[in-house]
């Protein structure tokens, strides 16, 4: 159920995407008249906040940055977060929210729980947002939608394997934390997030996915999203135990402002669009 509040907006021709976590904020502009990004943003925290100082955080960037100040005519939050929970279509039952997010999540009795249908593979992603940036950019802007950061990544990404006839493993990659999805012949296997602090923390979980999933780290093929580059310590730790690393490609077709480094990162960003 992708997630929305109504109310009216002057018309423009710009969207806004937002991606909030706990350890920072990043947004991108889209100007709909001549599909151009013409802003993409980061502000990152250097040690994680919590969901209040998320609030006062995203309080003093729309206190400061100008592009946060104008109108859009549709504004996309993306919640980035370890609390969600995948649940089969056919299973889920919406009084049993809390319940699925217990067996892998530690959540509170105060938390809101939500969730998005993701009709690519039928299933529906149970999470808590930070329900209290919801709260301040429903005063700010007016009407929103926002769903989670892995609902962006699983639609996409089964959407982009649906004919596929191999073995992937997509990790997307971000500085305190990385993604790993696992495809078996288009189909998905397995969703997850890990946090890490050193290379070797991420190689132990890359390649204990791998062995769980009895996936050959010679034959499979790893794809890489986000903030990696060829040869940084991230990536040639991964080369070392699997043999075949590539960057993966949003196939977007948006213009861009600035000339973009790579066709790989901003990945939920820039879908969410």
């Amino acid at each position: 159920m992708t997630q929305k509040v109504n109310t009216i907006l002057e018309i423009t021709d710009k969207e806004l995407s937002i991606q909030l976590s706990l350890n920072g904020l990043s947004f991108c502009v889209l100007n709909t008249s001549n599909n151009t990004i013409t802003a993409i943003k980061h502000f990152s925290k250097e040690k994680k906040l919590t969901p209040f100082e998320l609030l006062d955080f995203v309080k003093h960037l729309f206190n400061t940055e100008s592009l946060l100040k104008e109108n859009y005519n549709k504004v996309t939050v993306i919640h980035t977060n370890e609390l969600s929970a995948l649940v089969p279509q056919a299973l889920f039952n919406e009084d049993a929210m809390a319940d699925y997010l217990k067996l892998s999540s530690k959540i509170l009795k105060s938390d809101y729980i939500t969730y998005d249908t993701i009709t690519a593979n039928e299933t529906v992603n149970v999470y808590v947002p930070y329900i209290n940036v919801n709260n301040f950019i429903y005063d700010h802007f007016g009407a929103f939608t926002y769903k989670h950061f892995s609902t962006v990544l699983i639609e996409n990404l089964v959407a982009a394997e649906k004919n596929a006839s191999d073995d992937k493993l997509y990790i997307n990659v971000n500085t305190t934390h990385f993604e790993l999805l696992a495809f078996a012949k288009g189909k998905l296997l397995l969703y997850n997030t890990f946090e890490y602090t050193t290379p070797e923390d991420f190689i132990y979980y890359v390649l204990f996915t791998t062995e769980q999933l009895e996936f050959n780290p010679e034959t499979i093929s790893a794809i890489l999203l986000g903030a990696i580059e060829k040869d940084d310590t991230l990536y040639n730790i991964l080369y070392k135990y699997i043999r075949n690393v590539s960057f993966g490609n949003r196939m977007d077709s948006f213009s861009f402002t600035e000339k973009q480094n790579n066709q790989y990162s901003n990945f939920t960003l820039l879908k969410s669009l």
